[in-house]
């Protein structure tokens, strides 16, 4: 459940990033705007790697179950 807010979030970091990168052309005194966006596009894809390496690493994890129970 965690992984899919992961996921979201990072989904949601890299649109926003990629709008600030490729669509504002405002400019701000002292700050690029730009580069704002590039970082967070890059804060993004960090987060959704980390977030698909935690949900492929938890489905190799499978509790051990008994089949038989031997008295």
């Amino acid at each position: 459940m965690h992984s899919d807010v992961g996921i979201g979030t990072s989904l949601f970091l890299i649109a926003v990033g990629a709008i600030l990168y490729f669509a504002v052309t405002a400019t701000i005194s002292g700050l690029s705007i730009q580069t704002i966006g590039l970082i967070l596009m890059v804060v993004g894809v960090i987060g959704l790697a980390i977030s698909l390496f935690l949900i492929s690493s938890a489905r190799r994890e499978r509790p051990v179950t008994r089949d038989r129970e031997y008295y």
